[in-house]
């Protein structure tokens, strides 16, 4: 199976990047893993509604254009689904079961995903109630992933 992680933004921090390759490099026994980053948009200090949905919306546009038609697509939304990391964990497995052979996560931008994005979602996913930066996340969701496939597989994992 193929896992696409479509986020917004480039992350500078080294120590983000470092954890990111770390959980790219064990995922690398189980899936094939492609980190795509869109550009994001500058927010102006004090933005009102329309210009934050004018940024979701130009921002939505790219990962649009990022998303295969066959993927499976899952946005990370705080209105979406709780799992616990089993549940994640037997979803995947369902759709490789099912013959989907990508499924694509998608992590928006500060201001979080267009509606278009959602709506074209298969699913959507929420890891809290709470809002997170967009680098914290890619990392959890990668070992949030990776903690899937050791389900899955039957392997330990820490709890």
């Amino acid at each position: 199976m193929k896992i696409i992680l479509i986020t917004v933004g480039k992350i500078k921090e080294k120590y983000w990047l470092d954890a990111i390759a770390e959980y790219s490099k064990r995922l690398s026994r189980y899936c094939r893993l492609e980190i795509i980053q869109v550009q994001d948009e500058k927010t102006p200090d004090g933005a009102g509604a329309a210009l934050e949905q004018q940024i979701r919306e130009r921002e939505g546009e790219r990962i649009l254009a990022k998303l295969r038609p066959d993927a499976y697509v899952i946005a990370l939304a705080i209105k979406g689904q709780m799992l616990d990391s089993e549940e994640l964990a037997g979803k995947i497995e369902k759709l490789g079961v099912k013959g989907i052979s990508q499924i694509a996560f998608v992590i928006g931008g500060s201001l979080g995903l267009s509606d278009a994005v959602l709506s074209r979602a298969d699913y959507q996913l929420s890891f809290s109630k709470m809002t997170f930066p967009h680098q914290l996340m890619r990392v959890v969701l990668l070992e949030q992933i990776y903690r899937s496939y050791r389900i899955i597989n039957k392997e330990p994992y820490h709890k």
